[in-house]
C-alpha cells in the first residue's frame, strides 16, 4: 500500500467556553485551530490523522506540506516505524519539537488509522485490544480568571457527570472557587519560577489536588518540577509539551503523572514508547488531549488499550460544529471507545468545507 498524497487541511471552528477568549499562544483564542492530515493510498484507502496547530495553524500546514510530504509520498503506508525514524532523522537539522514534530504526529496518527483500516479492525485492535469500552473524562476548564464564574461552569460540569475538574486558573482566590465534591485538577501552564512555584503550592496543598501540573517555566526543567512536587508535597504532572520518548526519559524522575499528548509527541508510535517508558519508571499516564478531532479518537483507542483507569481530557467548551457529530460528546462523563475500523470515523466532510481556513 503505497502512499500517493499528503494534505494539509486547516480548519477554524470557533467556540464558546464562558468567558472572553483566553490568551494562548500569540493572543485572544476564540477559535479551536485544526491542521488535519489526509493521506491517499494506491489501494484506495485515505487516513486521517492530526497535527497539534492551536495558534500554529498556519506554520504546522507549511511543515506539512513542504518538509512531510515530500518524504512520504511513494513510500510504503505499511512501514510505519521505519518511516518515522527516517522522517526523524531527514528533518532534525530543522529542530527536533514543535512544529516539525507535530506535522509528524499528524502523519503518523493517519498512517495508524489506515494501518487498522486494512486490517479491517479498530486502532486499539493492533494495540493489543480495548481493556474498556467506556472512558470516564475529566472536565478540562479554560482559564475564567473570575470566582463566580469559575464556581458556575464547576457545577455545570459536575451536574453533567463529570467527576473530575481541571482548573487553569493562577489567581489562588478563584481555584479556592473551585468545588471539593469532585477531584481537582490544577494546570498552571508554567507560570511560575521554582521557589513562587513551590510557595504557592504549600498554600494550596490543603485543596487536596489530585496532581500539580506544568508549575514551572521552562517546561522541561525535570530538577526544578521534582524540587516543586518535593517541597509542596502535592504529585507533579507534565508532559504535554515533550516531543518523542527521548523528552519524556529526561522528565520523568521529577513526575508522578505524565503527559503525552498524541498530536505532538510524535503520533501513536511515539506515545507508545512513552507508555512503556512511563510504566517503568512507575509512573502514571495521564494523556494530554483537548482535541476534537483525530487526535481525540486516537486518545481513545490509547487510553483504552493502554491503560486501566487514566481519564480523557475533555476541554470543556461549545464550537460551532462538530467533525464527528455526537460521537465526542460525553455522556454521564463518559466516551465510548470507538469500535468500527481505523480511528473509528473520518471527518464530516460538509464541515471540513464550512471551516476550511486556507
Amino acid at each position: 500500500m503505497i502512499i500517493t498524497a499528503v494534505e494539509a487541511v486547516p480548519l477554524a471552528i470557533p467556540f464558546r467556553y464562558g468567558a472572553e477568549g483566553w490568551k494562548l499562544g500569540s493572543g485572544g483564542w476564540k477559535a479551536l485551530d485544526f491542521c488535519l492530515v489526509r493521506v491517499e493510498t494506491d489501494a484506495g484507502l485515505v487516513g486521517w490523522g492530526e497535527a497539534f496547530s492551536y495558534s500554529c495553524r498556519r506554520a504546522v500546514a507549511a511543515a506539512v506540506r513542504d518538509m512531510i510530504a515530500p518524504l512520504a509520498v511513494g513510500k510504503d503506508a505499511a512501514d510505519i516505524a521505519g518511516l518515522h525514524a527516517e522522517i526523524q532523522k531527514r528533518l532534525h537539522i530543522f529542530g527536533r519539537f514543535g512544529i516539525t514534530a507535530f506535522a509528524l504526529s499528524g502523519l503518523d496518527i493517519a498512517l495508524w488509522d489506515l494501518a487498522a483500516k486494512s486490517a479491517g479492525k479498530p486502532l486499539h485492535a493492533l494495540l493489543g485490544g480495548a481493556r474498556r469500552e467506556r472512558i470516564a473524562c475529566y472536565a478540562s476548564l479554560l482559564r475564567y480568571a473570575d470566582a463566580r464564574l469559575l464556581s458556575e461552569y464547576c457545577s455545570k460540569a459536575l451536574h453533567e457527570g463529570f467527576r473530575a475538574i481541571k482548573l487553569h486558573e493562577v489567581d489562588e482566590k478563584v481555584i479556592a472557587a473551585a468545588p471539593r465534591d469532585a477531584a481537582l485538577l490544577l494546570d498552571v501552564n508554567c507560570e511560575w519560577s521554582v521557589p513562587e512555584a513551590i510557595a504557592v503550592g504549600r498554600r494550596l496543598a490543603p485543596l487536596g489536588l489530585e496532581w500539580f501540573e506544568e508549575p514551572v517555566f521552562p517546561p522541561e526543567d525535570g530538577a526544578g518540577l521534582r524540587a516543586v512536587g518535593e517541597g509542596c508535597g502535592i504529585p507533579i504532572a507534565a508532559g504535554e509539551n515533550c516531543c518523542f520518548v527521548s523528552q519524556f526519559a529526561a522528565l520523568l524522575d521529577g513526575i508522578q503523572y505524565a503527559q503525552p499528548s498524541v498530536t505532538k509527541v510524535g503520533g501513536v508510535t511515539e506515545f507508545v514508547k512513552v507508555a512503556a517508558l512511563v510504566q517503568e519508571r512507575g509512573a502514571k499516564l495521564a494523556p494530554h488531549s483537548p482535541y476534537f478531532g483525530p487526535g481525540a479518537l486516537a486518545t481513545l483507542h490509547l487510553l483504552a488499550a493502554l491503560t486501566d483507569s487514566a481519564r480523557f481530557e475533555y476541554f470543556y467548551l461549545w464550537p460551532d460544529a462538530w467533525l464527528y457529530g455526537e460521537r465526542l460528546a460525553p455522556r454521564g462523563g463518559e466516551l465510548p471507545v470507538p469500535s468500527a475500523p481505523g480511528l473509528g470515523a473520518d471527518p464530516d466532510p460538509e464541515v471540513l468545507r464550512r471551516f476550511r481556513a486556507d
